[in-house]
């Protein structure tokens, strides 16, 4: 039965309201230093500057009163196409004259350059999925969308549809969760009426063809609740008013701007070519 339930083997996405201090700061400041943390981790020339990052999404982590165990299995769905990743940055890197070469095989030449790049594959991917694990983790959809209203609301006095583009991402994070639930329904109906689907189905590409079938019920099924919800905003008057109020008002403090500066401090770490 734990091949049905793909929402359990996926951790982006959920949020655990731990009630730790990175949960009570202002939305605002989470998100700046999350996107500051982003930035770090997918531009550090480094491999160091790597290491730190994923020890500080670590800290981060245990600071949000989040299990180790639980964050660390969001890397396991992506592990097989990160080691593709890795392995063909290995063969593929262009070796150096100074650059040790372990073994070759034919045109493919396995150096250090290219190992020390499929390690950079393979750490700077983690590290990206370990502060998307902490952003989803620590802040709920409501508080994400109030604080990126909140940050882009002065981009609206220069013309742009802050409140069109809000919207959007509102409604793609409500829709992954859905797609997660709609998929899992689907295929339980299709393995009830006969279908194979499992472990005990044959290898990845016969498991590959049992894919197909689910793909145009889950299309269907979004198009109608895409329709739906376009009816259901044209019938609650959504674009009527020109500006939107909300019944929460955010609040920076001290202990906010404390936080957003640590988290430039340890971006601008991160970033330090040390290798």
């Amino acid at each position: 039965m734990s091949d049905f339930e793909f929402t359990q083997r996926m951790t982006i996405g959920q949020y655990l309201p731990t009630g730790s201090a990175l949960h009570r700061l202002d939305p605002r400041a989470r998100i700046v230093i999350y996107i500051v943390l982003l930035a770090a981790v997918t531009f550090t020339p480094g491999i160091w500057g790597l290491v730190f990052g994923l020890l500080v999404m670590c800290v981060g982590l245990l600071w949000a009163h989040i299990p180790l165990r639980y964050a660390l299995k969001g890397l396991l769905p992506p592990l097989p196409f990160l080691l593709i990743l890795a392995i063909m940055q290995v063969f593929l890197h262009p070796g150096g004259a100074a650059e040790t070469v372990f073994f070759q095989l034919g045109p493919l030449l396995v150096t250090t350059g290219g190992m020390a790049a499929g390690g950079m594959i393979l750490l700077r991917f983690a590290a990206l999925i370990l502060v998307l694990s902490l952003s989803s983790f620590t802040l709920s959809t409501s508080e994400l969308i109030l604080g990126l209203h909140r940050l882009l609301r002065p981009l609206g006095r220069i013309g742009l549809p802050v409140e069109d583009l809000v919207l959007m991402i509102q409604v793609t994070l409500r829709f992954i969760p859905f797609l997660m639930q709609a998929a899992e329904r689907i295929v339980k109906a299709q393995a009830s009426r006969g279908a194979a689907w499992g472990k005990g189905s044959g290898g990845p590409l016969r498991r590959a063809r049992h894919i197909l079938p689910m793909i145009v019920p889950l299309f269907l099924t979004s198009l109608r609740r895409a329709e739906n919800l376009a009816l259901a905003m044209d019938a609650r008057g959504y674009g009527a008013a020109t500006e939107r109020t909300s019944m929460r008002e955010l609040h920076f403090r001290a202990w906010d701007w404390l936080a957003v500066a640590v988290g430039i401090l340890l971006a601008a770490v991160i970033l330090l070519p040390m290798v």
